[in-house]
């Protein structure tokens, strides 16, 4: 398919969507798009993003948009980066590597995940600086130890302490697909697959996905019973000693994500944190939490740590309305993968467009070259919450 009928087929994260949906196995959609308990955090996501308005602006004339931006020392071109997902090349095939050179092309970050399909020495070669490296944490202290070392001289810049998953979710609708982890292929999952020939051909090619990083220290991991696969040396709920011992050992930028409550924000700065991530795992993970843009005017006010933005975005709009409510950087995970399902290879690029023209657009509306000029320029339709003034209209 040229390029120049993507936006005219595919103007918006939600076609890709529905493309990828029938390209990709179910069980594996299911795996992608599925929240926890009835996903009522996962449409809370959606509709809080909906109640956060702006008043058009008029006569500013042409305004030269200006979507760069700078994180704790380092230049993008644009706000937003690709967060980590697990087992993102069972989504779609070589999924890491097609992200990682995405994002050195447009000058965005690409986040792996400790539980990816690629170890950290396969991507870092198509990074140029911009890579970050999340870590579920590790009980053990010598895996943990050398996990930091290969990711440092691999050439990854920022280590990234997920801190929201204590325990697993269930995850009730991926349960029902099937899935299981390690992924067995059984009739019912190969009838799916049948279904989804570029899927199947490329994932024949590379094999069947497994987590990589985790089997390189499958055998030094002690006391798991054989129902257990090595994946549960990662179920250490970490406390605040974790943190100050990751802090000590990493000699880059230091993230924490999962973070909800601003009462959290004064010790995670003593604890020397550069940047706090808000985040409800998109829903995946606790299905009574708040949505993180009905929180972030309140963790904006509690530090002056950047602060980054995920779950529920679904346009060029969304990132706008988190940085207007005191973000300084937003981060993305299904839409990367609904483009790569859509589109493969172009698959990413054309979502950069889709983000680039929305912000573009709206900017405009709204009489702003940058979108950290929309600063205090946001209202809640409804019931005032977490400070935000009520709309009138």
């Amino acid at each position: 398919m040229p390029v120049m009928d993507y936006h005219a087929r595919f103007p918006a994260i939600s076609d890709l969507k529905s493309r990828a949906r029938r390209r990709i196995p179910k069980f594996v959609w299911e795996y992608l798009d599925s929240a926890t308990g009835t996903e009522a955090t996962l449409r809370r996501n959606r509709t809080a993003l909906d109640r956060v308005l702006f008043t058009p602006s008029i006569l500013h004339g042409e305004l030269p948009v200006d979507l760069s931006t700078t994180l704790c020392g380092q230049d993008y071109a644009l706000p937003v980066g690709i967060s980590p997902v697990g087992m993102s090349g069972l989504i779609w095939p070589d999924a890491e590597r097609k992200l990682a050179r995405a994002a050195t092309k447009a000058r965005i970050p690409y986040s792996i995940s400790t539980v990816a399909t690629r170890i950290p020495e396969d991507v870092s070669p198509l990074l140029d600086g911009n890579g970050w490296f999340q870590m579920y944490p590790p009980r053990d202290e010598g895996i943990r130890t050398d996990m930091l070392k290969r990711a440092r001289d691999a050439g990854f810049s920022t280590l990234i302490l997920t801190v929201d998953v204590p325990v697993p979710s269930r995850r009730e609708r991926q349960v029902r697909s099937g899935l299981t982890t390690p992924p067995k292929l059984t009739p019912r999952l190969l009838a799916q697959i049948a279904l989804c020939p570029t899927w199947a051909m490329g994932t024949a090619q590379l094999g069947m996905p497994r987590m990589r990083l985790i089997d390189d220290y499958a055998g030094k991991v002690t006391g798991l019973s054989s129902t257990q696969h090595a994946g549960y040396m990662l179920r250490t709920s970490p406390d605040w000693d974790y943190v100050r011992w990751l802090r000590d050992a990493w000699d880059g930028a230091f993230f924490v994500k999962g973070v909800l409550n601003p009462d959290d924000a004064p010790a995670l700065a003593e604890a020397g944190v550069d940047a706090i991530w808000m985040s409800n795992h998109a829903g995946r993970q606790f299905d009574a939490a708040p949505a993180p843009i009905e929180v972030l005017p309140a963790m904006r006010a509690a530090t002056d740590l950047p602060l980054i933005f995920d779950s529920g975005v679904e346009g060029g709009l969304d990132v706008l309305r988190a940085i207007a409510l005191g973000a300084d950087f937003v981060m993305l995970g299904r839409a990367w993968h609904y483009a790569l399902g859509a589109l493969d290879t172009d698959g990413p690029a054309h979502l950069v467009e889709i983000l680039q023209k929305d912000m573009a657009s709206n900017l405009g509306q709204l009489g702003a070259v940058r979108p950290t000029d929309l600063r205090g320029k946001a209202r809640v339709d409804g019931p005032a919450t977490f400070g935000l003034p009520t709309s009138t209209g």
